[in-house]
């Protein structure tokens, strides 16, 4: 059993990093010390009383990475409410059915997002505020659940559920909040202590690749036991500069880059806008964060503008095929794209998605800081990770301490099946959909994850690919069309690729780079005829029941999830 309570994780470290920086939202100068993000917690606290929210009542959550997202979060898993993260990427439909299910009572909401949401199909929520500034942009379904005297006060403009505090000085913050929260800032925190954590702090909706979207259950014993590991295994530690771009209603994300962030007296930096290439080199270059959390696509992407042209040149390619010359030019490399980072992290931490063979194997040979985790929602998110200087080629890190592991159903010759998790990182199951819960998570607890693959005696976890996406060929070979893609989006002229089955035979869906294409005048025709050179050189990489039959031009970008997995669904019927 984790012994660390998840509300005590947050109140243990408001104390100890008062007046350390908290929270910044990058771009706007402005940084909140941990102790002015704990008035702030109190002040929604207060808030949540005024629209008399009860505990376990659920409060929902949309919009860009900021330090009120965060905030709201926080006040509202401290005062015992639970948290509904809702990716801003998810378009109106879906947030109205995800607040209405979960019964929502009140919606913070990024004011752009605000604009395209209908008000009258939102028939649970109460009352609706900004996450630029807290103000109420919107009371409704208020019955008789509130008093209308303090419902008129929120109509107030100017952040009127703050009145209580208006005229509390600066220097009597921390006077008030020991008056006002004894415990810390959950109001009535001693439900808390030295009780097991919470049941239920969080309903994650996945956005997944199979198109069905479920709110998962977490529990606050879950989400501690991704936090303790974190500080414990010295992951992130006070101080740390940390950059937060991935999505905060993400899993992942939100787990590292926030929550254990949070908790470890970490300095924020929030970055609200799309995270290109460009704007997170600046970001990088300029706060030289201490350890990174990201995703493949964006290494990838550095990857293959900056450093694959410059191995392609005649002469690189000859220096580096001559031992000891090679040496001083790696290292050269490894100094570029350390700096590019920021120059000062310890690694760079992968996961969401699995990393690129070509591009892991260039890493691990210029002795790059980086790592490849592996997890999912559904196990708040972390499954397997290991530092840098443990990592292991090809793997996905080692499985935590925390959970056990097993393959289901093995192949005989190769020993690959179905990795099943058991343990206090599982989620407590899909809200209000035992069916899929039942299919999932089997009688003894095992959650059966659905990514095939192995574990080796050391605990390492190596992954092949997705049960649903693997192919079965006609002699009845297993195909992973994961692996066939890595090879080919490293070809040139491919920004991105799928492949399918079709007519018993494997058709790869190609993005062309038209960037690359546009800088070297490239037609159509030339086009195609590249593709099918692509396509001859990558089936001689591969086996014959592998072969790909043809390439087949996709005019742009596919659709992919929040962590940047393509919807493979969508192209598949």
């Amino acid at each position: 059993m984790i012994q660390e309570n998840f509300i005590r994780l947050f109140e243990d470290g408001f104390r100890k990093y008062w007046e350390m920086p908290g929270f910044t939202n990058y771009g706007e100068g402005i940084t909140l010390t941990y102790g002015e993000i704990a008035r702030k917690i109190a002040e929604l606290h207060l808030l949540f009383e005024t629209c008399g929210v009860k505990p376990n009542d659920k409060i929902a959550l949309i919009g860009r990475n900021n330090a009120n997202w965060a905030i709201t979060y926080i006040a509202t898993v401290t005062y015992g409410a639970i948290i509904v993260p809702i990716l801003q990427d998810f378009n109106p439909n879906d947030v109205h059915h995800i607040t209405n299910q979960t019964e929502a009572k009140l919606l913070f909401v990024g004011d752009l997002i605000w604009e395209n949401l209908e008000e009258e199909k939102l028939t649970t929520v109460k009352a609706v505020f900004s996450l630029t500034n807290f103000n109420c942009l919107s009371l409704l379904n208020r019955g008789t659940t509130v008093d209308p005297v303090e419902m008129e006060i929120l109509k107030e403009e100017e952040e009127p559920f703050k009145i209580e505090l208006s005229e509390i000085k600066h220097e009597a913050i921390g006077k008030l909040f020991n008056e006002k929260y004894p415990y810390g800032f959950v109001r009535d925190s001693v439900r808390y202590i030295d009780k097991p954590n919470p049941e239920i702090v969080s309903i994650n909706y996945t956005s997944g690749t199979t198109g069905f979207s479920k709110g998962v259950m977490l529990s606050g014993n879950a989400l501690s036991g991704n936090i303790t590991f974190g500080l414990r295994t010295k992951l992130i530690a006070p101080g740390f500069r940390i950059i937060s771009f991935l999505p905060l209603a993400h899993a992942y994300g939100c787990a590292f880059e926030f929550l254990a962030s949070t908790c470890a007296g970490c300095h924020i930096h929030f970055i609200g806008k799309t995270p290109s290439p460009k704007i997170l080199l600046q970001a990088f270059a300029g706060i030289k964060p201490n350890v990174i959390f990201c995703v493949p696509l964006i290494i990838e992407k550095i990857y293959k503008k900056q450093i694959q042209p410059l191995l392609a040149r005649p002469s690189m390619r000859w220096v580096l095929s001559i031992p000891f010359l090679d040496q001083p030019v790696l290292a050269q490399i490894r100094k570029k794209l350390i700096d590019a980072f920021g120059g000062e992290f310890s690694e760079i931490v992968v996961g969401g998605a699995p990393l690129n063979a070509e591009v892991e194997e260039f890493f691990h040979k210029i002795k790059f800081p980086f790592t490849v985790g592996y997890g999912m929602t559904e196990c708040a998110p972390l499954i397997s990770y290991s530092h840098s200087w443990d990592f292991v080629p090809k793997s996905s890190g080692k499985l935590l301490d925390i959970l056990e592991a097993k393959i289901d159903s093995p192949n005989a010759e190769t020993g690959i099946g179905e990795i099943c998790v058991r343990g206090e990182n599982v989620m407590s199951g899909y809200y209000k959909n035992p069916e899929a819960t039942d299919q999932i998570i089997d009688t003894e607890g095992w959650l059966h994850t659905g990514d095939l693959g192995i574990i080796d005696g050391e605990g390492n976890v190596f992954i092949r690919g997705r049960n649903k996406t693997m192919i079965l060929s006609s002699n009845g070979q297993n195909i992973y069309p994961e692996e066939i893609e890595a090879r080919l989006n490293n070809m040139p002229f491919v920004m991105e690729s799928l492949v399918i089955e079709s007519n018993n035979k494997l058709i790869a869906l190609v993005c062309p780079d038209y960037e690359a294409i546009d800088i070297e005048h490239i037609e159509q025709n030339q086009l195609e005829n590249l593709m099918e050179e692509n396509r001859k050189l990558l089936n001689s990489m591969l086996a014959s029941y592998e072969s790909v039959s043809k390439i087949q031009l996709y005019p742009h970008e596919f659709e992919k999830t929040p962590k940047k997995s393509i919807k493979r669904y969508l192209y598949t019927s």
